[in-house]
């Protein structure tokens, strides 16, 4: 007698396991938080549990690139809607400054359980302002109480007002407290085994807020710990005018000039490099996420992912801060991608089934995973997502559920499944800690919009 297996997923309508191939009425079979096999109706194994896909598309975990996951405490701050983007990130760091342990403990649980429900089973985040020490553990506490695969890139900001930066003092540190606790995360959390669920990066927020000296400590102290390097890039014109007032250069000369030009890195935004600077991020293998709400929302531009993608470019999707795009549904953020590379290149520029694989495996490759997550092939981690969409969104859908899935939506995630895990059933998070989570976060999220 065969021994059953863990979890089986079966009776799909459609099971998406990778950009090369779809199985129509698939399953996935699941054993010790991997992928042990897929297959077409009628040859599944037994199994100890079985959740029932019928009538929806399974897709492997979307996976979020870009990140700032405790803004959800200001989410749609009125005074700072209408802003650019440094007006935004102005009026948001005096707020920003209240920031403690117990803050980025609940806004991380919080919009962990977010991404969950849009179909998000790894996701990053950059948290970069530390006006208290002890924050990315915080989160790395919620992702574990969760059970959630969670990169944790640890931000910095060094260049306050005084020192011709952006920020106040109270949330930038010297160059020395940023090396030492990056180099203190990395030994007490990274894990670099194959199936980690939790991973460290190091993530400097941008060319305007760090000094090059913390830039080029940071790039070095990554290659000595083999972790991976995170930034914001290229975002803004402002970014363009400050780079060339400060250093006499372009970002993304900066940024090379800083050690950061490698497959080590990937950067958010990457919006305004010319044709040669792309060029020369696609021969590096420096990977793009790619955020279309908060591109949107802020007024600015996009990045060119058509052409990033034919140069060769690593593009992932991301959500962005929670303050700035005011939502953490990675749903939203690739039915976004389809829609502004349709309208930048056209109707043949972007497919349903090419922002669904930036989502996954380029996402994929922008945290150096390629190889276990963002498919479903067996081996693979076992993150996978069943989707729902109501039947009355669906009526008359019936020649492509791709196609369908992001075009008819809104879609959520019906089940959503991490490390083999199931974390969302029928559509609700299945999350013990989320209801005391939820009442800490209005009492934190009053508090630093002085609405109390």
């Amino acid at each position: 007698m065969s021994i059953p297996v863990e979890l089986l997923v079966r009776d799909a309508e459609l099971l998406v396991v990778d950009g090369a191939r779809e199985i129509p009425g698939g399953w996935v079979a699941v054993d010790g938080g991997r992928v042990t096999a897929v297959g077409a109706a009628g040859t599944e194994p037994e199994a100890g549990t079985t959740v029932s896909a019928a009538g929806r598309l399974v897709t492997p975990g979307l996976i979020n690139t870009h990140h700032h996951i405790y803004q959800n405490l200001t989410r749609s701050y009125a005074p700072a809607v209408n802003g650019t983007l440094f007006d935004w990130l102005t009026t948001l760091y005096p707020l920003w400054a209240a920031l403690d342990e117990e803050a980025a403990y609940v806004s991380a649980y919080v919009g962990m359980a977010e991404l969950l429900m849009g179909g998000c089973t790894t996701s990053s985040d950059h948290l970069y302002v530390h006006p208290r020490p002890g924050l990315v553990d915080a989160e790395i506490r919620a992702a574990r109480d969760i059970g959630f695969r969670f990169h944790a890139t640890r931000g910095s900001m060094t260049r306050s007002v005084e020192d011709g930066g952006l920020p106040p003092r109270s949330v930038t540190q010297t160059e020395d407290e940023v090396l030492a606790d990056s180099e203190r995360l990395i030994k007490t959390h990274h894990d670099p085994e194959p199936g980690a669920l939790i991973r460290v990066a190091l993530a400097p927020c941008s060319p305007f807020s760090v000094t090059k000296e913390l830039m080029t400590a940071t790039a070095e102290l990554a290659e000595r710990h083999d972790v991976r390097l995170h930034t914001h890039l290229a975002e803004d014109h402002d970014e363009d005018t400050y780079c060339l007032e400060t250093y006499g250069c372009r970002p993304v000369e900066y940024f090379e000039e800083a050690g950061w030009m490698s497959d080590r890195t990937w950067v958010a935004h990457c919006i305004y490099p010319n044709d040669a600077e792309l060029r020369r991020l696609a021969a590096a293998g420096v990977g793009v996420a790619h955020c279309p709400s908060s591109n949107m929302l802020i007024g600015g531009g996009t990045a060119r992912v058509k052409e990033m993608r034919e140069l060769g470019l690593p593009v992932g999707i991301g959500c962005d801060g929670s303050a700035s795009t005011d939502h953490a549904s990675l749903w939203m953020e690739t039915r976004g991608a389809l829609l502004l590379g349709r309208y930048r290149g056209g109707p043949g520029a972007m497919t349903a089934r090419d922002a669904l694989d930036i989502a996954t495996r380029g996402s994929a490759r922008c945290l150096g995973r390629a190889d276990e997550i963002g498919h479903l092939r067996p081996g693979a981690c076992a993150d996978l997502v069943v989707w729902d969409l109501h039947e009355v969104a669906l009526a008359g859908a019936l020649s492509d559920p791709v196609e369908a899935w992001l075009r008819c939506g809104p879609a959520r995630a019906w089940t959503t499944v991490v490390a083999g895990r199931v974390l969302v059933d029928r559509g609700e998070p299945v999350l013990p800690g989320l209801r005391d989570a939820l009442t800490d976060h209005g009492r934190i999220a009053r508090r630093m919009q002085e609405l109390v």
